[in-house]
């Protein structure tokens, strides 16, 4: 029996992985040995996908075989299309996505995990597929139809087109490219460890997914993207940003966006995310959002620093996704798309060597308790 409990299993190793690593003081990011801004700046999101799922970088020929493949698996069941039409319009999207990830299973059965070329094909499924249902779910909610992939679309670039039915500015298509790069994969963080809990048992990767939104959806992890722009909306001007970091701190209070159980200096994505700002803001003009984020970062800098409090990666993603016209509660559906990647990667390394999770607890209940008939309670 252990002695030891670690809230929120702090610090307590769940599994070995070669797919990411991060060193939170130095504040580096690798994904297969690979620093993610280099990955930001040659590389793009299916070719790192490639790179987390298979452990090295594509060949030309591997790549135009993967990038085909995706491409061809990204339309939906019309069944799927029905699904997300019998859903309640104010239901969030991120419920629509998790029903909906677990029904393709249906379609698409992978109970055969040791199947290795069916596992191929669900990993494609998976990839291509999410994006179509986010899009599908964003103009069905509104009463707008469906609007098909197109294969002559970048992966990027096509899931913009298939929010609006028009194809983006490429600057659009670019950056929104390196922010799925940035939030692919980030070792054992709360969904990528339910979906790996999941997969454990052998269930089919269209379960180990849906559980990995699930956990996702939360505040606590990636719905913390559309609580900084809410934040950084009641804020209003950069004039009151002060105030506003005094008074959460001393209502001891979160600060939507600030702070990480791994980085003690800022997160090198929220780093990047913020140079992307500056690109899109250069062809599409600046956000007042992002004027209110860097007050915001200043002061909360000046009272946070000391104790390793950083922006993370939720603080500036959801600025860009703003001026792209995005809705807010899209936001985290976003960080699903490109963190399939990373979930399927773990999942595939679990297969390898699986061990059922079964971890232990410390009882602090009572013992011998008698048994009172319900008439004398």
């Amino acid at each position: 029996m252990p002695h030891d409990f670690m809230p929120g299993l702090a610090g307590v190793p769940a599994a070995t992985s070669s797919i990411s690593d991060v060193d939170g003081r130095q504040g580096v990011l690798e994904y297969r040995g690979l620093r993610v801004e280099e990955l930001c700046g040659k590389s793009s999101y299916l070719e790192t996908a490639y790179l987390l799922l298979f452990g090295r970088l594509p060949t030309l020929e591997e790549y135009t075989r993967w990038t085909y493949d995706v491409t061809r698996h990204r339309r939906i069941k019309f069944r799927i299309v029905d699904l997300l039409k019998c859903m309640p319009e104010s239901g969030h999207p991120m419920d629509a996505l998790q029903a909906a990830v677990a029904a393709l299973g249906m379609f698409y059965p992978g109970r055969h995990v040791d199947d290795v070329n069916n596992n191929y094909w669900s990993v494609v499924r998976l990839i291509a597929k999410i994006p179509t249902i986010v899009a599908a779910w964003a103009r069905i909610r509104h009463g707008d139809d469906y609007v098909p992939p197109r294969d002559d679309l970048g992966f990027s670039e096509n899931f913009l087109y298939m929010l609006t039915e028009t194809v983006p500015p490429p600057i659009w298509s670019e950056v929104l490219d390196d922010c799925l790069i940035l939030h692919a994969e980030h070792t054992m963080n709360a969904s990528t460890f339910s979906g790996l809990v999941t997969a454990s048992t052998l269930a089919d990767p269209y379960t180990v997914v849906a559980s990995s939104i699930g956990a996702l959806k939360g505040p606590l992890h990636g719905g913390a993207n559309e609580e900084v722009v809410q934040m950084l909306r009641e804020i209003g001007s950069p004039e009151r940003a002060g105030a506003y970091v005094e008074e959460k701190l001393r209502a001891q209070q979160k600060l939507m966006g600030f702070g990480h159980r791994v980085y003690k200096v800022k997160d090198p994505r929220a780093t990047v995310l913020q140079g992307l700002c500056q690109r899109l803001f250069s062809e599409c003009g600046r956000s007042p959002l992002y004027e209110v984020a860097l007050a915001v970062e200043a002061a909360a800098e000046a009272a946070l620093s000391r104790k390793g409090i950083y922006p993370n990666v939720d603080f500036y993603s959801g600025i860009i996704y703003d001026k792209m016209t995005i809705e807010m509660d899209l936001f985290t559906p976003l960080f699903a798309m490109a963190r399939v990647s990373g979930w399927l990667a773990h999942w595939l390394e679990q297969l390898r060597e699986n061990k059922l999770f079964r971890p232990d607890q410390i009882y602090s209940g009572e013992h011998n308790r008698p048994y009172v008939p319900i008439e004398q309670r």
